[in-house]
């Protein structure tokens, strides 16, 4: 049985995030409950539309979790996700009354779609 390596912390070979997705985040996390201290970015689905993307409020890390860490926030990623999201870039759309999270460069490396499930409000299901 091979064991397998985690990075502990998600650099910008795996994942950026862009200024007006950092902004929402931390926008966000300020405005969550006291316990909540990152978001956690997961993967659904492999269906005929490939691979979605979602973003949940948690209250801290798994065993295997890496961390993105910002002076604002803390995204955490479990090693499936991060498989799926290497290469992506993360940003926040405003059009009109319209707002998402955006996963940017994911359909070329995973065949996913690059929207984000979940998303009530355009806050990603958070």
């Amino acid at each position: 049985m091979s064991q397998h390596t985690y990075p502990a912390a998600i650099t910008d070979e795996f994942m950026l995030v862009t200024a007006s997705a950092g902004e929402k985040i931390a926008q966000l996390l300020r405005s969550a409950d006291s316990e909540i201290n990152s978001v956690r970015i997961f993967v659904s689905g492999g269906g005929c539309n490939g691979m979605n993307y979602g973003m949940t409020f948690t209250e801290g890390t798994q065993y295997r979790d890496s961390v993105l860490r910002s002076e604002d926030y803390q995204i955490v990623v479990d090693p499936v996700a991060l498989g799926y999201l290497k290469g992506c870039e993360i940003d926040y759309v405003e059009d009109g009354v319209n707002t998402s999270f955006v996963f940017n460069n994911v359909f070329q490396s995973v065949g996913g779609t690059g929207g984000c499930s979940g998303c009530g409000g355009g806050a990603c299901g958070m």
